[in-house]
Parts: C-alpha cells; structure tokens; sequence
C-alpha cells in the first residue's frame, strides 16, 4: 500500500507553493506552469485544477520536488 492519498491538482499545487516552488513562467492560456525552488530543477506543472492524482503520480511528483505526503 502506498503512502500516498489520491489528491486533487490544486490541492498538490498550493502544498507546492507552500514548500517554497514559486511560479518561474506561466504560458497564458496553457495549463503548463513552470516552478522554481532553490536547489532544485525547474519543475514543470501541466494539471488542471479538478484533475484527480494518484499515488503514483505523487510520488513521481514527489521525488522531483520533495514534497512530502504531510505537506498535503
């Protein structure tokens, strides 16, 4: 069993902003957002904010971002 919940995008999206990624460029009228943390590589975030993520892709999320599943 997995540690990771399934989550909604925007849920997995503010936990990101909250961790320190902030929006690096956004593509008007795309979903693709580029992030930013210090001493990481840019991340890219391409969900809508209904679409619904499973434990694997958070965790795949997860091991390019650090984010945590209590930081959900």
């Amino acid at each position: 069993m997995s540690q990771w919940p399934s989550s909604k995008a925007r849920r997995v999206y503010k936990a990101l902003l909250r961790i320190g990624w902030v929006e690096h460029h956004i593509v008007k009228g795309s979903s693709h957002q580029q992030l930013t943390r210090a001493g990481y590589p840019d991340f890219t975030w391409a969900f809508h904010d209904s679409d619904e993520l499973g434990p694997k892709m958070l965790a795949r999320i997860a091991k390019r971002t650090g984010l945590t599943p209590g930081d959900l």
